[in-house]
């Protein structure tokens, strides 16, 4: 067995694709055997695949055959599908992808709240104003619900837990667990749809392929003998559950190379990933660095390696020191076949100044605009810690006709498409609102966004539907009494609107809201249509272009599924999903070779947007890092604050980890081991803070060439320079002021 931290750079994927190869050319294999090879993402897979079948064919090996390249989900479906009844499950079985989950849990969290408003009660802070104390109850609370309880049955089922056990260990606790309570009932309301489905989703097929691998050794010998050698990729990101498959799979001896950076370690606070697994392997296994990088410029690989050492001996907080931690980057050899890029200390940029989210997007902008001319052939990417802020970057790039592409949950076509959809299927749920029919007809006519002289027009006739005191009066108004019929009628509340017009306007106007009245009885008589039939209806009214029309196929598949999958849902349930892609909050794969795959040498002279977390594995000549200030990369300093701490909560709680919490409490077979409220709180702000200064050492260690780093104010103008930057700031201008002398 072997461990090996790889540094950014170090080509970790490329060593192990050749490695792969090697032992399939030196005949290390029988017929029937493979080389096992487990990735993080279908990606990655894709990437793995493609390498070493090139290396295969340049060895004159026939491609495809001697290895097997999984992601921990493929490799469990693999285990499963040798003996489903051994793992309770009929041979026929179907598995529910994220988004089918998401809704289930959502149903069952929402259902949940509504049968405990108790518990919200305990929760929430005292001296809410009303609108605040609405908002809360009908939409802050229940998302917030349906978050912990996502974490909370993922965590669940990484201890290998059915919701019987849990209920079993909850019933022995000396005290109440109330949060650990409420995430049992929802985990086995989700159970229950699922098994009403005959389905299992990602996180079971782990747990019954771990479970399936431990009552079985004729499968575990089976096993062990078809994958002699194990390689892993991306080890810093493995849970318990994956270490302990592999584990067996590997057996007592066994020959399973891990390969990770525990220093990229950014994805804890999404998954059930620990980096210290990686570190325990390392220490008690033979172990070999992969230090030496050709990726940076050498002042590019200094300030990482700065960020490394101070973090380690200076971090005024000492309970995150073990954040990031050796070996530090070093350049590649003499004669390497990539060598690094030429030194350039004016290459890098660390700004602190005070701007605005907006001003800190606009200058971006700006560099980017003055940059591009002169560089058609370099790489570029603008990377943030959030999908919102590099959203507004993309409009930013949109008004001023700067070439893109974008890396986040979705695109901006599809985020417009949904949205357009959202706003008309909102009408349709809530058809007596004026402000939503007023809404759906700009979405109608949203191709006259760029027609001046149309402008004016479209403006008065939503300003008109916006006013309606009655609805109903104008989508179906009584036998020869419609208040459009003649030119000199009025329509109830239009007011100022009409006043100031004359014939010529007003006739423009009726026939404008007349043309768009016989679209919305359209509307109406398609609602009865299932959801998916209807958003290609609304279509086909909506949209112009030929992308638009094919990605509101894809958005209408995406709806049937999740109506199917909750049969007793109706528009109001089902029209949040759309506006969940539109606001980028979901991920929607549209239509783009990026999907399965992303090259930036194959978008040279465009600029890329793309959040951090997305960027891990790729690298520009040119990085922008925006946002870093205290606020997306907290110290755990006192003035800091966290975005999973709930304005609404008493105590600044989080939640989540409280959760998390009780349900390790409710494991736990120590006298010693207690829930103590807050305590998680504390710690969770600490893993924050370390997996942040995780997170922007893969930023900078993105760039090549160029690195330009700026902070913002935040949205409410309270943020400050997060605290890494200052000290990479001060200790960069030390350095020039020292080569100044």
């Amino acid at each position: 067995m072997l461990g090996i931290c790889a540094v950014p750079g170090s080509g970790k994927t490329h060593t192990l694709s050749a490695l792969a190869v090697e032992l399939i050319a030196a005949g290390r294999l029988a017929p029937e055997q493979e080389i096992l090879i487990v990735t993080l993402v279908n990606s990655a897979v894709d990437n793995f695949s493609a390498r070493i079948a090139a290396f295969a064919k340049s060895r004159n090996l026939i491609p495809q055959l001697g290895y097997r390249v999984r992601t921990l989900h493929g490799l469990a479906h693999d285990i499963v599908r040798e003996n489903p009844p051994q793992a309770g499950l009929d041979k026929r079985f179907t598995i529910v992808d994220e988004t089918a989950a998401s809704s289930m849990i959502r149903d069952a969290a929402r259902a949940w709240v509504n049968m405990h408003p108790d518990v919200r009660d305990a929760y929430v802070r005292e001296g809410l104003g009303e609108s605040q104390i609405r908002q809360v109850h009908s939409r802050h609370w229940p998302d917030l619900i349906e978050s912990v309880a996502a974490s909370f049955i993922k965590s669940a089922k990484d201890h290998r837990l059915t919701p019987e056990a849990l209920r079993r260990a909850l019933d022995h606790q000396p005290a109440p667990l109330p949060l650990a309570q409420m995430g049992a009932e929802i985990y086995s309301t989700y159970q229950s749809a699922l098994v009403y489905r005959g389905a299992v989703d990602f996180d079971d097929l782990i747990r019954l392929a771990a479970d399936m691998l431990a009552s079985s050794p004729e499968l575990l010998e089976r096993l062990r003998y078809r994958w002699p050698f194990i390689l892993e990729d991306e080890a810093q990101d493995s849970s318990q559950l994956q270490q302990e498959i592999l584990t067996a799979l590997a057996g007592p001896g066994g020959n399973w190379v891990r390969v990770g950076d525990p220093n990229q370690a950014i994805f804890e606070t999404f998954t059930t990933a620990d980096p210290e697994l990686l570190r325990s392997f390392i220490r008690e296994h033979d172990n070999v660095p992969m230090a030496e990088s050709g990726r940076c410029q050498p002042s590019i690989m200094e300030l990482a390696n700065f960020l490394v050492r101070w973090t380690m001996n200076d971090h005024p907080v000492e309970d995150i020191r073990d954040a990031l931690s050796k070996p530090f980057i070093e350049p590649a050899p003499e004669g390497d076949p990539q060598p690094n890029p030429p030194n350039d200390p004016s290459g890098i940029s660390l700004a602190v100044g005070k701007l605005t989210p907006q001003e800190e997007v606009l200058a971006v902008a700006r560099s980017l605009q003055e940059w591009l001319p002169a560089h058609k052939d370099s790489t570029v990417a603008v990377l943030s810690s959030t999908n919102d802020h590099a959203a507004n970057m993309v409009k930013a790039l949109q008004s001023r006709g700067i070439p893109h592409r974008e890396l986040l949950r979705s695109t901006s076509p599809t985020r417009a498409v949904a949205g357009a959809l959202s706003y008309v299927l909102a009408y349709l749920s809530d058809p007596r609102t004026s402000t939503r029919l007023a809404q759906a007809y700009k979405v109608w006519r949203r191709d006259w966004r760029a027609d001046k002289s149309r402008e004016l027009l479209n403006g008065r006739a939503a300003g008109i539907l916006g006013k309606l005191k009655h609805v109903e009066d104008y989508v179906a108004p009584p036998f020869q009494s419609s208040a459009l019929d003649g030119v000199g009628s009025a329509i109830p509340l239009a007011g100022g609107i009409l006043d100031e017009l004359s014939d010529d306007e007003k006739r423009e106007l009726w026939d404008e809201l007349k043309a768009f009245r016989v679209v919305v009885a359209r509307w109406h008589a398609a609602a009865v249509l299932p959801v998916d039939q209807l958003v290609l209806a609304l279509a086909q009214d909506i949209f112009s272009l030929a992308a638009d029309l094919a990605l509101a196929h894809k958005l209408a598949i995406v709806m049937g599924q999740i109506a199917d999958e909750n049969p007793q849902w109706r528009l109001p349930e089902l029209t949040p999903h759309l506006n969940e892609i539109a606001r980028n909050e979901r991920k929607f794969i549209g239509f783009s070779a990026d999907d399965a795959g992303f090259d930036p040498d194959a978008h040279k002279g465009e600029v890329v947007v793309s959040t951090m977390h997305k960027a891990k594995g790729l690298e520009w000549d040119r990085v922008y890092l925006m946002s870093v200030n205290n606020y997306d990369f907290p110290a755990a300093q006192p003035a800091d604050r966290f975005v999973s701490e709930k304005w609404f909560l008493r105590n600044e709680l989080n939640l989540e980890a409280e959760a998390l919490a009780q349900l390790q409490a409710a494991l736990s077979t120590s006298d010693f081991e207690c829930y103590e409220e807050g305590a998680h709180t504390s710690r969770a702000r600490l893993s924050y803070a370390r997996e942040r200064l995780r997170l922007l050492y893969v930023g900078i260690t993105r760039a090549r060439r160029e690195l330009i780093v700026s902070g913002n104010t935040g949205r409410r103008g309270e943020a400050v320079p997060a605290l890494a930057l200052a000290a990479l700031r001060g200790w960069w201008m030390a350095l020039e002021n020292k080569s100044q002398q």
